[in-house]
């Protein structure tokens, strides 16, 4: 595990690199799909980490709430299950699209998430470079999406954690961090 860590605004921001299922903060935000049964990438993961507990809320969650899927942009919460994360907040990110300028569904999922956190009481939290993965968002402009966006969310979350999965990313994270 590698971070760096910016004090922007109320909230430490920090940069990691490493495994988000390993976090031992508050809240972990899952990359989610519209289903949220779980897929690939950092949803999989989460989902095979954390354990049975986080599939069976998520599918009274999508029984009684979302019967047509999480919209995109919005989050919800479960129990962390077996992760060492209390809760896990699920959103859904865009899809990259040359043609449409999707930001604000990436920033959305940012901000609901904050939101979620603070109802939950939620001091710590960490996310992943939502929609970067198999969503195919640009990293580059996920990075600055997501810093810019906890940069300028009120909340009473004190650290949020952006976990990079790779050494590049990381890299490049810190690079858009500090220019």
């Amino acid at each position: 595990m590698t971070s760096a860590r910016a004090t922007m605004a109320d909230m430490d921001i920090e940069l990691a690199l490493g495994d988000i299922t390993t976090w031992e903060v508050d809240a972990i935000v899952n990359a989610a799909n519209h289903t949220l049964l779980g897929g690939g990438g950092v949803d999989g993961a989460i989902h095979r980490a954390g354990g049975r507990a986080i599939l069976e809320e998520c599918r009274v969650l999508r029984a009684d709430r979302y019967p047509d899927g999480l919209p995109t942009g919005e989050a919800v919460a479960t129990t962390g299950g077996d992760l060492p994360a209390r809760w896990v907040i699920h959103t859904v990110g865009p899809t990259w699209a040359k043609t449409k300028d999707k930001s604000d569904l990436l920033r959305s999922c940012f901000r609901t998430s904050l939101t979620v956190a603070d109802e939950l009481g939620a001091s710590t939290v960490a996310f992943p470079l939502i929609s970067a993965g198999v969503y195919r968002w640009p990293k580059e402009d996920a990075i600055i999406q997501a810093l810019s966006t906890l940069r300028a969310t009120s909340t009473s979350v004190r650290t949020a954690t952006l976990v990079l999965y790779d050494e590049a990313t990381h890299r490049l994270a810190q690079r858009l961090a500090s220019s």
